[in-house]
Formats: C-alpha cells, sequence, structure tokens
C-alpha cells in the first residue's frame, strides 16, 4: 500500500495548477505592456515566422516550399518544417530536484519550493503568450525533459512531469548530487538563441565549470536564478537536532545561535556572473513568493 502523500515533502500537481491564480493578480510585464508599432496595442504577427519549430509528416494542403529535404531523403517519407514567430520567447524551467534539495525544516522541502516558484513563472509566461519548457534534473543524471510550448494545456502536461520527476527523485535521496554545471549546458541546447532559462536551485555542488558554463549561456540567452535556502541554512537555531527520514534513515544537524555575516556568497558569485538572482526563502507559501517574482519580468 502506498504511503498517503505529505504535505511540503510530495509535490502535488493538483496544487501546482491551482497556483495559476496567484499569476492573474499581477501587472502585465513591460514586454507585454509595449506594443510592435504605434497605437499601444499588441497584436501576433501575421504569417508562418522564421523560426523553424519542427520537422513533421508531409499533410495535404502544406506548401511545397515547405519540405524538409533532409528528413524527407532520410526517411523516404515527404516531411514538412513548421514556424513560429520569433517574438514568442521560449522560457525553459529548470527545476534541481538532486538530493541536497530534498530537504526542509519548516513549511517544505527546498525542491517543492523551487516547483511552486517555477509554476509561478510558467503561469505568468504562458498567460502573457510566451512558450514554456522543463527541465527537471534528478539523481540519476537522466532530467525530465518538456519542449517549450504554448498555452494552458502545454503548462498542465509540464507540471505533470514535474510532479513525477520529484517522486522519483524522492526515491533517490541516498545519493550523490550530479554537477550543476552538466545540467545547465543540457538545458542551454534545448532553447533557441534568445530564449530565457530559470533555473530554481540551492546551487548545491556547481561543478567545476560553473561559472564557464554559465558566462557560455548568457551569449545565447538570458538567464535568471531563483535561490531557494532552508531557514536552518540562514539561521539555525544553536543545537544538535535529530531528524527521521520517510524511509526510517536517521541523523544529526548541528546549527548555531548567530546569523551569517556578510551577503551570501552564492548570490556574490551569481551577481559576479551578471546572472540576475531571486532569492526565495523556502518558508514562505506561494501567496508570498508570487509578489517576489514579478521582479522577473525587468531581467529578461
Amino acid at each position: 500500500m502506498d504511503a498517503l502523500p505529505v504535505p511540503g515533502v510530495d509535490l502535488d500537481a493538483a496544487a501546482l495548477l491551482g497556483l495559476r491564480h496567484l499569476t492573474r493578480r499581477a501587472a502585465p510585464s513591460r514586454a507585454t505592456r509595449l506594443a510592435a508599432r504605434p497605437g499601444g496595442i499588441v497584436t501576433r504577427r501575421r504569417g508562418r515566422g522564421s523560426e523553424i519549430d519542427d520537422v513533421r509528416l508531409w499533410a495535404d494542403g502544406d506548401d511545397i516550399r515547405h519540405i524538409d529535404r533532409n528528413s524527407t531523403a532520410r526517411t523516404g517519407v515527404p516531411h514538412v518544417r513548421t514556424f513560429r514567430d520569433e517574438r514568442e520567447r521560449a522560457v525553459l524551467l529548470v527545476a534541481d530536484f538532486r538530493p541536497s534539495m530534498l530537504f526542509g525544516t519548516k513549511r517544505a522541502f527546498r525542491s517543492v519550493a523551487a516547483a511552486e516558484a517555477l509554476t509561478l513563472v510558467g503561469w505568468r509566461a504562458s498567460g502573457e503568450g510566451g512558450r514554456i519548457g522543463l527541465l527537471a534534473a534528478t539523481a540519476d543524471g537522466e532530467p525530465d525533459f518538456v519542449r517549450p510550448k504554448g498555452g494552458e494545456r502545454a503548462m498542465t502536461g509540464m507540471v505533470g512531469v514535474m510532479a513525477r520527476a520529484h517522486a522519483r527523485a524522492l526515491k533517490q535521496s541516498d545519493r550523490a548530487d550530479p554537477p550543476l554545471d552538466a545540467l545547465i549546458e543540457t538545458a542551454v541546447g534545448a532553447l533557441p538563441r534568445g530564449g530565457h532559462l530559470v533555473l530554481a536551485s540551492g546551487l548545491d555542488v556547481p561543478g567545476p565549470r560553473f561559472d564557464e558554463v554559465v558566462k557560455a549561456a548568457m551569449s545565447r540567452v538570458s538567464v535568471s536564478v531563483l535561490l531557494i535556502a532552508d531557514a536552518f541554512e540562514t539561521r539555525a537555531p544553536k543545537g544538535v537536532y535529530a531528524f527521521l527520514t520517510r524511509e526510517g534513515r536517521s541523523g544529526w544537524l548541528s546549527g548555531r545561535d548567530e546569523r551569517p555575516v556578510g551577503p551570501d556568497p552564492r548570490v556574490e558569485r551569481l551577481n559576479a556572473l551578471g546572472v540576475p538572482v531571486f532569492p526565495i526563502d523556502s518558508d514562505l507559501g506561494a501567496e508570498r513568493v508570487a509578489p517576489l517574482l514579478e521582479r522577473l519580468d525587468a531581467a529578461r
């Protein structure tokens, strides 16, 4: 018999879908308010666009000018290219569900807080006409990937994949974290030039090539980081505390009475790279995080 879901530990897809109402309260971003031409009304450009979106099988009515020669020659079956308006920006949400994120001392695991924040970003971007995708990293080194697509249906599917990836991650909590730099390289490769990568992570085990990879990424796409932290990291009370996992493993955590002195070195590192950082306390619920993420638009 399966264990009952634990709030703050298990990721509830239905709860993530319910976060949509929090993004409806926000004012449209500056990118949405600006019109492409005088008149103050944003309209979708007519035509097929100029950026290749996909290659699919030929169907009656397709324009022969769009035939993809390589795919047709390789398969012996006619294929055509589909296009999109290059102004419909792709946003890839990168969820860090590695073992170090499966930790929390109050409201929720850092991984759950990361998923909530990314879902808020996704609903906001989707509502403004963007295409949203997902890359969810776990300990097995095989991230779950959802290609950027538009619309409510795309967000619904993405949330389901995120919840399943998190459930799998919980079963791998005793493994070591794979480096974050390899994940970022994979994410950048999945985005078209000019896209937006939004990473939600505690930046544990960044990897030896982290700075190099991030700098290279920013030459192709814009990058923002939602830096997820638990209260125990920043204001842990002095003492030693026992903990027990759902699987029955036990251990000890030690805390200190004073707050860390000086700025967070993770924030300083990202600032030095020119990456916008949005610190998020995993203790906060989605209602309090949503207003903080409105500033994300200014960084895009």
